[in-house]
């Protein structure tokens, strides 16, 4: 079954790539994969319920089976993410649940990210272009710049990508620069492009 997976209904459901393995950087791209990943199997609940109990005594069979089918999913979701960490980080299979072991990653690594967003600040402020490499290319780790900016949650509208851009064109572009800042209308990352 290529590209496709039974769920717990015995019907059949597309399947999704697991995400490559977390290696402890990047957490927040690794995690939006996994819950995708995990939406796909059916089993994201799992890291976001408390599991399945019941008050009856005796337990009904409907209830039993409820258990069963939560115990399952719980199974599955635990070991798709451990095996979906590298090696080194696989100390988390002391968690006990799939959502203890959601909660330990988020706690260690959204930290981390959130440090990081300061770098990515940093990198595109200090980013600088140069007469020696190609403008196409270096507008290409501009926009990749931005597009981590705009990862981390920070509001960008359509138009600054352009005029950083422009900003930051080497000094022997001073000419064109001053021409591109006057234009009448606004440029979109295309145009711009096509005068580079």
């Amino acid at each position: 079954m290529d590209q496709q997976s039974v769920n717990m209904n015995g019907t059949m459901s597309k399947y999704s790539d697991k995400p490559e393995n977390f290696k402890g950087l990047d957490f927040k791209r690794w995690q939006q994969k996994m819950m995708f990943f995990l939406i796909t199997m059916n089993l994201a609940h799992v890291v976001k319920e408390e599991a399945s109990k019941s008050n009856e005594n005796p337990m009904t069979k409907v209830s039993v089976m409820a258990i069963e089918v939560w115990n399952h999913s719980e199974f599955c979701c635990r070991n798709y993410i451990l095996n979906s960490l590298d090696d080194n980080l696989y100390d988390y299979s002391l968690c006990k649940t799939a959502e203890e072991l959601w909660e330990s990653l988020e706690k260690k690594y959204k930290i981390d990210d959130a440090g990081s967003k300061k770098f990515v600040i940093g990198k595109f402020l200090k980013y600088t272009m140069v007469d020696s490499k190609s403008i196409v290319s270096q507008v290409k780790v501009i926009q990749k710049l931005i597009y981590e900016l705009h990862s981390e949650g920070y509001e960008i509208n359509e138009h600054f990508p352009v005029r950083a851009i422009i900003e930051k064109l080497p000094t022997s572009w001073n000419d064109f620069k001053i021409y591109l800042k006057h234009k009448c209308r606004e440029m979109n990352m295309e145009d711009l492009i096509l005068r580079l």
